[in-house]
């Protein structure tokens, strides 16, 4: 059996009406909850961005049975580690006996610049995550913590407040350098789509954790009107290259989707086609990559709908 989840899209929704949405993600059937950690979104027609730490106090009272993953959190520059580790610990424990996956990565400019730190190059994000995943193992480890490190200095931390397991540390990669070094410190593998030459790096480097993906997709009556619905909601999917880790605003991410057309989003990665078989394709080709977690993430208001149709035509597939 595969586990085919949700997206908990933080960008899009605020926090009661995702509370609701993974009650209802619940019923229907999907088998995991992944949640956006983001401080703004990328654009103004999203219109969410809440403290997701708060929100999955109430996701973890709502639900009963399903489990639940971040993905991904930036744990090195807007949050300091030792508050990370601190919020995951809750957290966790608020789940208790149920699967809770925490993901990491180096961040986005368009959330970490908030506080007003410099944004080094990629190898040195890459350097101050190893070293705060380093930092919160230790911070989950009994007794106190003291830590004078090259990025982080903490002193005398200690967490009470702990659940019975703690989670595995999925690090997120869109490079190979990066995938083989989630192989080298982390506990799983993070990604977006089918990704198989960077999950074969991470196998290759000896990572044999968890491996999980997201898959966008808008679902709607017409390819039509979900092409519509994608291009207002979801354009930077189409962005080229880094431009998504460098761009500091949603001013910003506006001016640089204006060159974004319908025509990128039909033919980009994003499910359009209302025929089950292509959402059952896009979910099975992650799978067939070698991913152990799939979660789709609805573009768009109409979340009823799309719960009706993938209860319906698309999860009995994965059953």
């Amino acid at each position: 059996m595969s586990d085919v989840g949700y997206t908990l899209s933080s960008e899009e929704f605020g926090p009661n009406e995702l509370v609701d949405l993974a009650s209802r993600a619940e019923t229907t059937g999907f088998d995991f909850l992944g949640i956006s950690d983001h401080f703004h979104p990328w654009l103004e027609a999203q219109g969410e961005s809440s403290f997701v730490w708060s929100t999955l106090g109430g996701v973890a009272r709502a639900t009963d049975d399903i489990d639940v993953g971040v993905g991904v959190t930036c744990p090195t520059f807007r949050i300091h580690p030792v508050n990370v580790a601190h919020a995951v610990a809750t957290v966790a424990s608020m789940f208790e006996d149920r699967r809770f996956s925490f993901g990491v990565g180096t961040g986005e400019l368009l959330n970490e610049h908030v506080t007003g730190d410099h944004w080094p190059p990629h190898h040195v994000r890459l350097e101050m995550l190893r070293e705060a995943v380093d930092l919160i193992r230790q911070l989950w480890g009994p007794g106190q913590t003291n830590h004078h490190g090259t990025h982080y200095t903490v002193e005398n931390a200690r967490i009470f407040t702990r659940p019975d397991e703690f989670p595995p540390i999925c690090v997120s990669a869109f490079g190979e350098q990066t995938a083989r070094a989630a192989a080298e410190f982390g506990d799983g593998f993070w990604s977006v789509g089918p990704q198989g030459d960077l999950l074969d790096a991470y196998r290759e480097n000896d990572g044999d954790g968890e491996a999980i993906t997201q898959v966008h997709v808008c679902y709607a009556e017409t390819e039509a009107e979900a092409v519509s619905t994608a291009h207002e909601y979801w354009a930077n999917s189409a962005l080229p290259g880094e431009l998504a880790q460098v761009l500091p605003t949603t001013a910003h991410f506006e001016q640089a989707t204006q060159a974004v057309t319908e025509a990128d989003i039909r033919e980009g990665s994003i499910v359009t086609d209302p025929d089950p078989e292509a959402h059952v394709q896009a979910i099975q080709s992650c799978l067939d990559a070698g991913y152990d977690t799939v979660y789709v993430h609805q573009i768009g208001e109409d979340q009823a709908s799309f719960f009706e149709f993938y209860e319906e035509a698309v999860l009995p597939t994965f059953d």
